[in-house]
């Protein structure tokens, strides 16, 4: 990515697909260039979680609602240390945020970081577009790294996909780290940092949990060293079948039948640990408007998604793996994808969508309540 901070609101930009289709508008944020995967995101609000989500490295964000910026931005809200997308895609920029909590504008924090942008583009024509041919490798060019068609189209082409990406790491704390629990102390959970949201060691938090945050790279030894009643693997980048260090801890864990949650990444890593696939959907799930049923009591739930790539796991029947039988728990109503899963033998669950969902609704919240009621569980069972 190459960056500059002149002139942005008034200076050419250009979106330009790997299919050759273009965009033009004007540069929004920094000016320059930037690469990534075209994907769309169906909230009205939360724009501020989603662009400091870990999960959208390397991911050019199209914003299907009309206007965005609305609410600025503030100091309170990121999910991280920083701005995570690779481009921001918006229609209709707000000229003036209005917010009580607001410290400055979207555009403003846009350029801050080096993130290129474009508005003023027709985002509804867009989505259609990548609904129909899927989510694809895309650049975003304003200012100098304005060029003839042909050669921005080349410029993308020559960018790797994101089928076979290894991210995790890239995203991921480097030294471990603890969030105290708020009030008295109840648990202790070793949280693998895979591209974790800040809201949700905040979650287990506010359960009486004391999470200690993980490095990607943490070894079993690492995990048991916290004396974990329980062990959380996060949401993260990326395509799950590059991700065999975190298979093989979380194998490790499953041998050992620690309490285990997975959210997002971390159901992919719970379905390869159980010897399922995992598969690039066409365009993914991207919003906090997802139709989600929990089959175990079949309760609706509007959740918040972020994931390309799901699982690949019967719906109709229990099946048998190496720690014992397991079940899609959770599927998407739109489509049938696998939302989450659980072992029957032993205390182990995920969810392929994001139940700490801060901008979002709150529907799954119960989800951490069923981690700390399966981690109480094992204790009552060990004293017994």
């Amino acid at each position: 990515m190459t960056t500059s901070t002149r002139g942005a609101a008034r200076t050419p930009a250009v979106l330009v697909l790997e299919d050759g289709r273009t965009f033009r508008g004007r540069a929004y944020g920094a000016v320059g260039e930037t690469f990534g995967e075209a994907v769309f995101s169906t909230g009205m609000t939360g724009y501020q979680e989603t662009l400091t989500d870990p999960s959208y490295d390397r991911q050019i964000v199209v914003a299907t609602a009309p206007q965005i910026g609305n609410t600025g931005w503030n100091d309170e809200d990121d999910e991280s240390g920083r701005i995570w997308v690779s481009g921001y895609v918006v229609r209709d920029p707000a000229r003036v945020p209005s917010n009580w909590r607001s410290r400055r504008s979207l555009d403003e924090e846009l350029t801050a970081q080096g993130v290129v942008g474009i508005s003023g583009i027709d985002t509804r024509a867009l989505t259609r577009h990548l609904r129909e041919r899927g989510s694809m490798r895309a650049g975003i060019f304003s200012g100098d790294a304005l060029a003839p068609d042909a050669e921005l189209v080349r410029r993308v082409q020559a960018q790797p996909h994101m089928k076979g990406a290894s991210l995790y790491e890239e995203v991921a704390t480097k030294e471990a780290y603890v969030v105290p629990a708020v009030g008295e102390k109840k648990f202790t959970v070793a949280a693998i940092d895979l591209g974790i949201k800040g809201m949700t060691p905040q979650r287990m938090a506010e359960r009486g949990i004391e999470v200690h945050v993980l490095p990607a790279t943490a070894t079993a030894e690492d995990v048991y060293a916290v004396q974990p009643d329980g062990v959380f693997f996060s949401n993260g980048p990326g395509d799950p079948a590059t991700a065999d260090g975190p298979v093989a801890l979380m194998t490790a864990v499953l041998e050992r039948k620690t309490p285990l949650f997975g959210i997002c990444f971390g159901n992919q890593i719970l379905g390869r640990a159980l010897g399922f696939g995992t598969y690039k959907l066409k365009y993914g799930h991207r919003g906090i408007n997802q139709p989600v049923q929990d089959r175990t009591t079949g309760k609706v739930e509007v959740t918040a998604h972020n994931h390309g790539f799901a699982v690949d796991a019967p719906l109709d029947k229990v099946s048998e793996t190496k720690f014992g039988r397991a079940e899609v728990s959770h599927v998407c109503l739109n489509d049938d994808v696998v939302e989450g899963l659980q072992l029957l033998d032993q205390p182990a669950f995920s969810v392929q969508y994001h139940p700490e969902a801060a901008a979002g609704p709150h529907d799954a919240a119960y989800l951490f309540d069923r981690f700390t009621s399966l981690m109480s569980t094992v204790r009552e069972g060990q004293r017994a």
